[in-house]
C-alpha cells in the first residue's frame, strides 16, 4: 500500500532512499560481481575454489572460496536439490570483512540503527525476493494490491536489465540477473513471464540451456563433496 512517504535503507548501495507517491527501486544494472567471465570460466572458477560442505537441517551448505578472496555461500534442499540461498561477501580494500549480501534467497535482517538515522519500514511496504525453481530464474514482490493490467514487466537488452512499473505509477523496479552476467549471455525478452496473486507480483525467466547445464555439473560435483552431518562444524574440503 503506497503512503505519503517510503523510506527504504539500501544496504546495498550504502544511501537512504526516499520517494513521494511512489515506490523506487533501481539496483545498478552493472556487469555483476563477477561480470567479466563467460560460462567456461564461471565454471572454472567454481571448480578451482575451495568449497566446504555441511549437511544440516535437510539443506546442503556449500562456502566458496575463490582465489580473489571473495566468498560466496549456497544452501540447496537436500530432497529437491532446488538452490535456497546464495549470498556473497567481499573484504574491503582495509582487508575487513564485508557484510553478507544476498543474491538468492529472503534478504539478510538489517541491523538495528538509530530511529533518528532511519524511519523504520512499514510492513506494508513492497518487499522483493528471489526464489528460484530448476528451470527458471523467480522473484517475488509481495505487498503489491494491483491488478495484473496495470504491471508492465519487460526486458531492457541494452541496459541488460529487468523493468517492473505500473501504470498507475505506484512501483518501479529495475534488476539485474547476476548469473547472466557472470556467464555474459544475452536477455531474451521471450523467456520473461509474471503473474500476479495475493498482493504479491511473480516474475520469472526461463533459464538459458547454458545454465541448465552449469547447474547440473555443478550439483553433481557437490554432492561428491563429503560434507559431515548434523551438529559437527568441522567440515571437509575441497
Amino acid at each position: 500500500m503506497c503512503t505519503d512517504v517510503f523510506t527504504y535503507k539500501c544496504s546495498y548501495l550504502g544511501y537512504v532512499l526516499t520517494r513521494v507517491a511512489m515506490v523506487t527501486e533501481v539496483v545498478p544494472c552493472s556487469r555483476g560481481i563477477r561480470g567479466d567471465m563467460s560460462a567456461q570460466s564461471w565454471t572454472q572458477s567454481l571448480k578451482s575454489s575451495r568449497k566446504t560442505a555441511l549437511i544440516h537441517d535437510g539443506k546442503r551448505k556449500i562456502h566458496y572460496l575463490f582465489t580473489d578472496g571473495k566468498e560466496m555461500a549456497e544452501e540447496y534442499d537436500l530432497k529437491t536439490d532446488e538452490l535456497i540461498v546464495r549470498k556473497w561477501r567481499n573484504k574491503s580494500t582495509l582487508g575487513a570483512q564485508g557484510q553478507w549480501q544476498v543474491e538468492v534467497g529472503e534478504p539478510l535482517a538489517s541491523p538495528v540503527a538509530s530511529s533518528e538515522a532511519v524511519i523504520k519500514e512499514n510492513y506494508s511496504n513492497p518487499v522483493f525476493t528471489r526464489a528460484d525453481t530448476k528451470s527458471s530464474f523467480r522473484w517475488r514482490i509481495r505487498n503489491l494490491p494491483y491488478p495484473k493490467e496495470v504491471f508492465s514487466v519487460f526486458a531492457e537488452p541494452s541496459e541488460r536489465c529487468i523493468i517492473i512499473k505500473t501504470s498507475n505509477k505506484k512501483y518501479y523496479k529495475k534488476f539485474s540477473i547476476p548469473d547472466l552476467e557472470r556467464c555474459e549471455l544475452p536477455f531474451d525478452q521471450s523467456a520473461l513471464s509474471f503473474t500476479q496473486a495475493n498482493n504479491t507480483l511473480i516474475v520469472s525467466y526461463k533459464k538459458p540451456k547454458e545454465i541448465l547445464t552449469l547447474e547440473q555439473e555443478l550439483l553433481k560435483e557437490l554432492k561428491k563433496l563429503k560434507g559431515t552431518g548434523d551438529g559437527n562444524v568441522d567440515c571437509k574440503t575441497q
